[in-house]
């Protein structure tokens, strides 16, 4: 008679040893090691890409009020030992700086304006109404998105010279009045507003305009604000455009007039230019503080659109 087979049942699952304390503690630990070290990565990332940032300001503002002698000093001196404003004084002196400021003022703030109110039609007919061609003209927005704006310098100054309005406010204004960049922004928002809201307000007999002015509007306060704040800036740093349509030197802008500031003779005054500098970079740093808070929230916003 053959022996018995005995057959051996597979370990249960209490019966598989577990790691040990020492294993688990070392496994954590490592975790927690991998986690802080990409944290200190982070940071210094953050760290290095600030400093990039802030050295050139902080350089831009200290310059503006050392004297040629400090500025010309070595070794560099970090500090003015003492503030002066000859340089200001000098740079307002030098160059027509009040001429220069209305016409940014007034340039920036109407077209910023009219970009931003084309932008919200434009938009709200992409996100909401139907119409022929609606996809395929959207994605030639799209690609408008993808040319940069030297390539149609050529043929705006074309246009603006065939309507007379060269050395004027609206060949200043004009060319710059369709951002592509906003409507997409926007249409991509009001995707996104919830649907329920416009089915009420459409039982409630609410038409396209009074839609767009009581609902779209007030709920999209923050990507309004993220596209006017870009074109603020876009308008008063231009420099190309307003240097090739203004022949005067009244009608240039404050970008413009900084050539103003630099000396015929090939020695530059520094102060002075970084002083000038300064009044120019100055109004834009303040609208970015005032405005960043909804730059995050438009941009995220814009972000989650989707289809409808």
């Amino acid at each position: 008679m053959s022996a018995p087979t005995t057959t051996t049942s597979p370990p249960r699952r209490a019966d598989v040893a577990a790691p040990s304390g020492g294993v688990v503690k070392r496994r954590g630990r490592g975790r927690r090691l991998g986690k802080l070290s990409r944290t200190w990565w982070g940071l210094l990332l953050l760290v290095a890409a600030a400093l990039a940032f802030i050295i050139p300001l902080y350089m831009l503002v200290t310059t503006a009020f050392k004297t040629n002698a400090e500025i010309y000093a070595w070794p560099m001196r970090f500090f003015p030992s003492e503030f002066t404003w000859s340089n200001l004084r000098t740079a307002w002196e030098v160059a027509p700086f009040d001429a220069f400021i209305k016409n940014s003022v007034l340039v920036t703030l109407i077209g910023s304006v009219a970009k931003v109110i084309l932008a919200v039609f434009t938009a709200y007919a992409f996100a909401f109404l139907p119409f022929p061609g609606k996809k395929g003209l959207f994605l030639v927005m799209l690609g408008a998105l993808m040319v940069p704006g030297h390539v149609t310098l050529l043929v705006n100054y074309i246009t603006i010279g065939n309507l007379g309005l060269i050395n004027t406010y609206a060949g200043l204004i004009l060319p710059g009045v369709a951002s592509a960049f906003g409507t997409f922004l926007l249409r991509q928002h009001f995707m996104s507003l919830p649907g329920e809201v416009f089915e009420a307000a459409e039982l409630d007999g609410a038409g396209h305009f009074r839609t767009l002015r009581s609902l779209v509007v007030p709920m999209s306060v923050p990507a309004i604000a993220t596209v006017a704040l870009v074109a603020v800036i876009d308008e008063w740093n231009s420099f190309v455009w307003p240097l090739i349509i203004t022949n005067s030197v009244n009608m240039r802008t404050l970008p413009i007039g900084l050539m103003y500031l630099k000396a015929n003779d090939g020695v530059t005054a520094w102060g002075v230019l970084m002083s000038g500098t300064l009044i120019v970079v100055l109004p834009m740093l303040l609208v970015f503080l005032f405005a960043q808070r909804y730059i995050v929230t438009g941009l995220t916003g814009a972000a989650a659109g989707g289809g409808r």
